[in-house]
């Protein structure tokens, strides 16, 4: 198990993540975002870190989109309890990562082994999700920035379901060709 930068860059996203719920049930919402965005940023940092310096490794392959999982999850909950966020865009979101969860353990329990690496559309899916929360969080502070959070959603939800289907897509795939009736043809 390698520890490096990248790593302990996601290990600080994680142990950031209780932190910025507080700080949004207690109102504080600069605070918050401060949070959110400094755990935001290490999202993009450990990964180029990781390849740009070569400091990829199985755990942080694994580690990293957990963090975000655990990070997104708890950001949208949070905001749609507070009516922050849409509702609909929260289950949206949740949805996706319960699905890639489930695929991720029907892949354990069948003993099929895969890579783990992100699509393209999972990262722009990613990457739309955090903004998303982000401005939510800075109309808090600013109140102009309000009328782009709609179309943000939209765009969010849209990316979400994509990608979401991007995986099924992909992942019965994986099962068709593992699947003992597809290596007896």
């Amino acid at each position: 198990m390698a520890i490096n930068i990248p790593n302990i860059l996601t290990l600080i996203r994680i142990l950031l993540t209780p932190l910025f719920v507080i700080f949004l049930l207690k109102n504080l919402y600069s605070s918050a975002l401060i949070v959110f965005t400094i755990a935001g940023i290490s999202d993009g940092l450990d990964g180029f870190i990781a390849r740009y310096f070569n400091q990829r490794t199985t755990l942080g392959a694994y580690l990293d989109p957990i963090a975000d999982k655990i990070l997104l999850t708890a950001a949208y909950a949070s905001l749609a309890i507070l009516n922050i966020i849409p509702s609909w865009l929260t289950v949206i979101v949740i949805s996706r990562d319960v699905l890639i969860a489930i695929g991720m353990f029907i892949f354990t329990l069948t003993n099929i082994s895969i890579e783990v690496k992100p699509s393209i559309v999972s990262k722009c899916t990613t990457a739309s999700q955090l903004l998303t929360v982000f401005l939510c969080l800075l109309q808090m502070q600013i109140a102009g920035i309000s009328i782009t959070i709609y179309p943000l959603c939209l765009l969010t939800a849209v990316l979400t379901i994509m990608s979401g289907l991007h995986y099924v897509y992909l992942g019965l795939n994986i099962l068709q060709k593992a699947s003992p009736d597809s290596q007896a043809e």
